[in-house]
Parts: C-alpha cells; sequence; structure tokens
C-alpha cells in the first residue's frame, strides 16, 4: 500500500508539471510574416535606418559593421569605411533625408550629407563623457547624440558645435531609447533603477524598478507610454491615465527559459516582442494577449532588435548575422501561411 500511493504521488506531481508546462504554451500566430534576410557577416547587428528614399537603408554593427541596400532590405552589401580600426562597434544609426549620422564606440561619431555616399569623421572632445552609443537626425545640419552614461548633446551646425542638453549623466546605462518627441528612457546598468529626462530637465529623473525582477529593457510606445521589460519574461506598461504609475505586470509565456530583449509597436495596438533563441511574441490588441510565432523558432539567434519604421516596413535585428524582414502582403493575407 505504501508503494501504491508513493508513485501516486509521484503520478500526481507528474501530472502537475505537465500541466503547468501546457499552461505556459502561448497560442501560435495563425501566419508568418517575417522573411529571413540573407546577409554577408555574422556580425553581431545593432540598428537599421533609411534615407528619405524607403529603398536606400544602412545596417550597423559590430566589428564596423555597415552594409547598404537599394532594394527596401532584400539584399545587402557591405560597405568598407577608411577607419583606423576596424574593430569599432556601431550602435547607432539614423538619416534625415540625405543626411546621416553613425554613433559607435570607442567615441566615433560619422556624418555623411550625400545619402551615405561617402563619410566624414566628426572629431569628439577627450572630455565627452562616455562614448555614443545613440544618434538621432532631426533636420539638415541637426542631430541629436547620447552616450553610454547619459549625457546628451545636440548639434545645429552639422556636427561643429555640439551643446549639452542635461546638465550631468546619469551613470553607466545598459540601454538607452528616445521617444518621437524627444523624451529619453535610461536603464542603469545592472537593472537595478531606470531613469527618464525630457527637453527643458535640467537633469535625468531617477525612478526605483517596480518589482524584485531586473529590468532588461525599457522603451515607448507611439503615444509616449513606457513599456518595461524584466527578468523572467515580464512586460509591464504605464497607466495611460496616471503615466507616474504601472499597470499589472503580464507574462506573455508563464514557464520560460529565454529572456525578452526588445518591444515595438507596428501599430498603436499591434505590439511585437522579441526575445533568446529565435522567440518573436505578438499582441494585437495593446498586450492584453499574446501569440507566438512559432515559424521563426528555429532561426539560431537571438533577437535583439525590433524596428518599424512605418506600419508596412519592420525588421528584426538579431547576432551571427541574422535579419528578418517584416512583409506586409503577408500579414494582410494570414491564410497563405497558416501555422505549423
Amino acid at each position: 500500500m505504501v508503494i501504491v500511493k508513493s508513485w501516486q504521488k509521484i503520478f500526481s506531481l507528474l501530472m502537475v508539471v505537465l500541466l503547468c508546462i501546457g499552461c505556459s504554451k502561448v497560442p501560435s500566430t495563425t501566419y508568418n510574416p517575417w522573411a529571413v534576410i540573407s546577409l554577408p557577416t555574422e556580425a553581431k547587428l545593432l540598428d537599421i535606418a533609411f534615407t528619405g528614399n524607403p529603398q536606400h537603408g544602412f545596417l550597423v554593427g559590430s566589428k564596423a559593421t555597415l552594409l547598404e541596400t537599394n532594394d527596401g532590405g532584400n539584399t545587402w552589401q557591405p560597405m568598407n569605411l577608411s577607419l583606423d580600426d576596424d574593430r569599432y562597434r556601431f550602435d547607432s544609426v539614423s538619416f534625415a533625408g540625405k543626411e546621416g549620422w553613425i554613433a559607435g564606440e570607442p567615441s566615433l561619431l560619422l556624418h555623411t550629407t550625400d545619402e551615405g555616399r561617402s563619410w566624414s569623421r566628426i572629431a569628439l572632445s577627450e572630455k565627452l563623457p562616455g562614448n555614443p552609443i545613440a544618434i538621432q537626425a532631426l533636420a539638415a545640419n541637426s542631430a541629436e547624440m547620447a552616450t553610454d552614461v547619459g549625457a546628451i548633446y545636440k548639434t545645429t551646425d552639422g556636427g561643429k558645435n555640439w551643446k549639452a542638453q542635461v546638465e550631468a549623466a546619469v551613470g553607466v546605462v545598459r540601454n538607452l531609447e528616445r521617444s518621437a518627441d524627444g523624451k529619453y528612457v535610461a536603464v542603469s546598468a545592472k537593472g537595478s533603477f531606470y531613469s527618464v529626462w525630457e527637453p527643458g530637465q535640467n537633469a535625468w529623473v531617477p525612478h526605483n524598478r517596480n518589482s524584485s525582477r531586473r529590468v532588461e529593457n525599457m522603451g515607448f510606445s507611439q503615444d509616449g507610454q513606457l513599456w518595461l521589460l524584466a527578468r523572467g519574461g515580464q512586460v509591464q506598461f504605464s497607466d495611460p491615465a496616471k503615466p507616474e504609475e504601472w499597470l499589472d505586470a503580464e507574462n506573455p509565456e508563464l514557464s520560460t527559459s529565454w529572456g525578452l530583449l526588445d518591444l515595438a509597436y507596428r501599430t498603436p495596438t499591434e505590439i511585437w516582442v522579441s526575445g533568446g533563441s529565435g522567440n518573436l511574441l505578438l499582441s494585437t490588441d495593446g498586450g492584453k494577449t499574446w501569440e507566438k510565432d512559432r515559424d521563426v523558432e528555429e532561426v539560431a539567434a537571438n533577437f535583439y532588435k525590433v524596428i518599424f519604421l512605418n506600419e508596412n516596413q519592420g525588421f528584426v535585428i538579431g547576432d551571427r548575422g541574422v535579419l528578418l524582414k517584416y512583409q506586409p502582403d503577408v500579414a494582410k493575407s494570414p491564410e497563405v501561411q497558416p501555422a505549423a
């Protein structure tokens, strides 16, 4: 009897485990709108931007990687720049029409005025706090640059002079994001707190994380609402009615060994979240419910960044030279590619 009861307990425990695993499986998307693009590199890719021509764009990454496309991102060709070292890390690229910028480390800033046909190096002060990791082209001769310690500078004369936008740096950050209207959010290196800044403020405003989970990444929705990704696959949004407060945290997949790395809005209600090990999650109702794109799970890469340049042009950037391109025609006709 003792042996029978022991086996009954073991069987019950196994059933609980199986049920829990089943609960962790989010529904599959009914279609896969992402095409895997072949690239002539295995470098870690970090950012993408297009000129005033939606067919002409640039992709940047580690090891001074600079790739160019002239067909909307279907094919890419490498560009070699005359730099003193090929180990530069190109973190950020941005264009306003034909004028573009590349920010990188250690302490690198490149500028073009002819749509990327030629690039010149902008001299940076040795007293610059940190390394440039983010650049935003604003208009002709105008751009905003941020460093890995939260220093923010603006130029209106093509990079000859820069004016500090904030009096003090925030400290070493793990990531930093800018909203369309010029606000910033920065996550501390250890993910223990985050800071926000908006134009007109003299200093960053620090905030403690709202749970015991380490903050992995943060950013802005299209309407300026904050989103947060925390350790353990947790997603959280700020309260639209009370911007200083947060809505309840959600776990799109309850049991997971991979982390969430980035989030992007395609529309005000359609959200894509990327993660490690080829994982992509989709919400079509602003984050209330989630589906999983299992057709891309076999892609051997961590998906570090999701970027939508507009509703019909988007990319997922990964390591080892992996790039996914959004296909709007497939998205409009999901019956073309049913889920596996």
